[in-house]
């Protein structure tokens, strides 16, 4: 099984702390990229088992995204930052929800990484890996991903 649960990557939480990945809209750009479940991490010095999509993975990679379909083509839908902010002690952000329409997708999981920082640099640095729990399907219509709501205890990146 290629993917195993969702997970903030572990390169992503370095780096952070090395000041990479600016989230304040506008910035960095970010892109969720759908995988099926024999999708194949790339895995820098983080561990991992090689065929597991789970923290140890550090960069997108093509191996077995879906196809292009519809709205979505290879390296995935360029997302739209949701603005980070707080409350109580509590940093978050977030995406608006992603729709792929017109795609006929068959997918189990995905990745958001980043692709380009706000100086305008290339980069397949990855965030977060999504797992779906099951494949999930869109037949010559639309594909949606659902972010929950951005808030203290919700949003898809928090740090407590």
């Amino acid at each position: 099984m290629a993917f195993s649960g969702n997970f903030m990557c572990t390169s992503f939480k370095v780096e952070l702390l090395q000041g990479k990945h600016d989230f304040t809209n506008g910035q960095d750009q970010f892109k969720l990229a759908l995988f099926t479940n024999s999708a194949e991490p790339t895995q820098g010095s983080f561990g991992g088992s090689g065929s597991t999509m789970n923290a140890s993975v550090t960069d997108y990679s093509a191996n077995n995204e879906v196809g292009n379909s519809g709205d979505y083509s290879a390296g995935g839908g360029t997302l739209t930052n949701v603005t980070p902010t707080s409350s109580s002690t509590t940093a978050f952000t977030d995406f608006a929800d992603k729709t792929y329409g017109s795609s006929t997708i068959t997918a189990r999981g995905a990745i958001i990484y980043n692709s380009q920082t706000a100086g305008g640099s290339s980069t397949t640095d990855a965030v977060l890996v999504l797992d779906f729990g099951a494949d999930k399907s869109s037949s010559s219509g639309d594909f949606q991903i659902v972010f929950p709501t951005a808030d203290a205890s919700s949003a898809i990146i928090r740090i407590a």
